[in-house]
């Protein structure tokens, strides 16, 4: 059976709902396709505020993912720490931070060129 081609809308909507389903904070977009030479099309970046909301929200991404999609991603890291953990599907890579982490790479400002939604959330 051939595999069902997702696209990045599509994911980057059920990636959103799992970052929202555990509280995620701070969830920016950032839409690379303008910019040459970029490993992705999309950059979805949030924080938790403990290495448990990270793996939680890594955990809600990844199920919500598969059970909607049936997708995997390619590759993950930084599950060991849990201060930041990548998530990458391809064409989408997700970025999950404590707050200081994420304040110290800064990877908004390293992609500033890139168009940045943010996502506003209720709680």
């Amino acid at each position: 059976m051939a595999k069902k081609n997702i696209g990045a809308d599509e994911l980057i909507s059920v990636i959103i709902s799992g970052i929202e389903d555990v509280k995620g904070k701070e969830i920016n977009i950032l839409d690379l396709r303008e910019i040459d030479n970029t490993v992705c099309d999309y950059f979805i970046i949030c924080e938790g505020t403990s290495n448990t909301q990270v793996n939680a929200i890594v955990n809600s991404v990844q199920k919500k993912v598969s059970k909607e999609l049936k997708d995997h991603p390619w590759h993950t890291e930084g599950m060991d720490n849990a201060e930041w953990v990548l998530i990458d599907y391809v064409n989408v890579v997700v970025h999950v931070f404590q707050k200081h982490i994420r304040q110290y790479y800064d990877i908004e400002s390293l992609w500033g060129d890139a168009k940045t939604t943010v996502i506003e959330t209720s709680y």
